[in-house]
């Protein structure tokens, strides 16, 4: 499958308009093709019978224009192998709604004939929609990285600045010392910032990583002290902020909204980027559940909020309401025991420790 790579140092992949690059296997063509009679009640009232491929949808947007559920197409979707290159949708194509033997079907039509030209760093993932708004998603990624607590306790770490003080520009003298990766020139440098502890069990999940900038180791990497420059700033280096190797992160281009294999137990949104008191559509969250549980990019977890304590006047007593569902998020970075989420819906404003589930 196509990915797009793009460094923490800041080459953020082009994007179409405002959304992001993502592209979802066979992109509606013919979503509702092969389905089961029992899933006819996933297709909405007000689905059109044909649409146009806008530059900026996404097909999350399109999915649910079409179903009551997005996140079900993988399980009604059938391939048109007529159609060149069927798992991409891009703008200017037509998808149409019909119904075959009573079934609903989606099919569509090239706007345009899609062709790349040979050596050129164009890609299906630059010019056919996405899934979700990515460009979003990669700035955010840029700025933030979930570190393990081994990770942080055994990275380098800054112990000077050139001339006794610490300077903020590009070109200016730092020193490191610590654990660095044979053959690793270019370093990130981050501050611990928020722990991510789940609220359950208490454990600690991560911490959060603050970009602080970017630097060139100068000297020999097996010296005691590592001299290096400052090639990014985003504030100023201070003593004891930690060095460690830039990561290609991968932007994964090709995840299928779906909701996950294994039940969500004790899942929660645990942090919101900004520190807001409240979340809302497009809104990025931490969720306290990682690769550990079997997390992937592409899942959907549904949002609930706590049911309200309430009096029955004719028990007599105390009673829990049942959780109420208030929203969906997706999953789009997977750490070992915690994930970064996007809000995709919000039906009343959320907040921290509001539950997920399965959907």
């Amino acid at each position: 499958m196509t990915q797009r790579l793009f460094g923490i140092h800041g080459i953020l992949p082009p994007t179409l308009g405002r959304k992001l690059p993502l592209t979802l296997v066979v992109a509606l063509l013919v979503l509702l093709g092969g389905i089961q009679a029992s899933h006819g009640q996933s297709i909405k009232d007000s689905a059109p019978r044909e649409y146009l491929v806008q530059k900026g949808d996404t097909l999350w947007g399109i999915a649910d224009m079409f179903l009551e559920e997005p996140w079900l197409w993988p399980e009604v979707w059938d391939v048109n192998p007529q159609i060149d290159n069927p798992h991409l949708i891009f703008p200017g194509d037509t998808i149409y709604l019909s119904y075959v033997d009573g079934r609903p079907r989606l099919s569509l039509t090239r706007g345009r004939d899609v062709k790349l030209v040979p050596n050129m760093r164009v890609t299906p993932l630059d010019l056919a929609i996405p899934v979700i708004p990515l460009d979003q998603i990669g700035a955010f990624l840029l700025r933030h990285r979930i570190l393990g607590v081994d990770e942080l306790e055994q990275s380098a770490y800054v112990i000077a600045g050139g001339q006794e003080h610490l300077i903020t520009a590009n070109g200016d003298i730092i020193f490191g010392r610590g654990y660095f990766p044979e053959g690793e020139r270019a370093y990130g440098i981050y501050r611990s910032g928020d722990i991510y502890r789940d609220p359950i069990t208490l454990e600690i999940l991560g911490y959060q990583a603050q970009d602080i900038g970017n630097a060139q180791a100068k000297s020999s990497l097996e010296e005691e002290v590592v001299e290096l420059e400052i090639t990014r700033v985003t504030e100023e280096v201070r003593i004891t902020d930690r060095l460690l190797p830039l990561e290609e992160r991968i932007l994964d281009a090709t995840f299928q909204p779906r909701a996950p294999t294994e039940t969500i137990e004790d899942g929660f949104m645990i942090a919101v980027d900004g520190g807001v008191s409240q979340i809302g559509t497009t809104d990025i969250v931490v969720i306290n559940k990682g690769a550990r549980e079997g997390m992937e990019p592409g899942q959907v977890l549904a949002i609930y909020q706590a049911g309200q304590l309430v009096f029955d006047e004719v028990a007599r007593n105390n009673v829990r309401l049942p959780d109420t569902r208030a929203g969906l998020a997706m999953i789009f970075e997977v750490a070992e025991k915690a994930s970064y989420a996007l809000v995709l819906k919000a039906n009343r404003p959320l907040k921290v420790m509001d539950k997920v589930k399965n959907p």
